[in-house]
């Protein structure tokens, strides 16, 4: 009987690294989409807690 040239174990890294490509593309994409919104939101959160000074007239 022949033995199987071919590893199941290397079978499986490779579906392994597959799924990771894949989960890392789709955060690349989400990350791309909703990054401008993001940096949006801490922008705003930043400048309510640090309120630029108002001039008060007559100065």
């Amino acid at each position: 009987m022949a033995k199987n040239p071919r590893n199941p174990k290397g079978q499986g890294l490779v579906e392994y690294a597959l799924i990771l490509v894949l989960v890392a593309v789709v955060v690349i994409v989400i990350l791309a989409l909703l990054g401008p919104a993001i940096g949006n939101i801490f922008s705003n959160i930043i400048n309510s807690l640090n309120p630029t000074a108002t001039p008060t007239p007559g100065n």
